[in-house]
């Protein structure tokens, strides 16, 4: 997806056309990363001094039938460092398909919860909802969205970031 259309730039817009201007979306997204770059990529993104960071991974350690735990420990330590450093965490959810097996679905999808209730973090259930399994809101390979599929998590995304601001 050209980064002008995925949806932060996409948040960028809609913040601006309602009169939101005084902040710099960065979208610090690396297209099949995993959990295990998060606290090094975090780390390279404190020079900007962020002040609020949208969580989005692990749906690449899901596909790929990583560790719960794992990724758990990944998204745990990336968190604290992003709180050491004052950066309001919004944590967004993944599912994983079903064909993974109902018992790593629901160990992949309560890492999550655990986290956002550990931190006491907002938090967005599922990054993709409304969009994934939906053929005409996702890329040819079925698991990327769309441009209109970015369009509406664009729309799930933002009044979480409104509520931060």
């Amino acid at each position: 997806m050209e980064p002008e259309n995925a949806y932060p730039s996409l948040v960028d817009m809609m913040l601006k056309e309602k009169g939101i201007e005084n902040f710099k979306i960065t979208n610090g997204s690396i297209s099949g990363s995993t959990t295990a770059g998060a606290l090094s990529r975090l780390r390279w993104f404190l020079k900007v001094k962020p002040d609020i960071l949208v969580l989005a991974l692990g749906a690449n350690d899901g596909l790929r039938g990583l560790s719960t735990s794992e990724m758990a420990q990944n998204l745990d330590k990336t968190i604290a460092l992003a709180k050491e450093n004052d950066i309001r965490v919004i944590l967004a959810g993944m599912e994983i398909p079903p064909n993974y097996g109902p018992d790593y679905s629901k160990a992949f999808r309560e890492v999550f919860v655990f986290l956002a209730d550990k931190h006491h973090l907002p938090f967005i259930p599922f990054l993709l909802k409304d969009v994934a399994g939906n053929p005409s809101l996702n890329q040819a390979d079925g698991i990327h969205p769309s441009r209109a599929g970015h369009r509406i998590i664009a729309g799930t995304v933002l009044p979480y970031i409104l509520e931060q601001l």
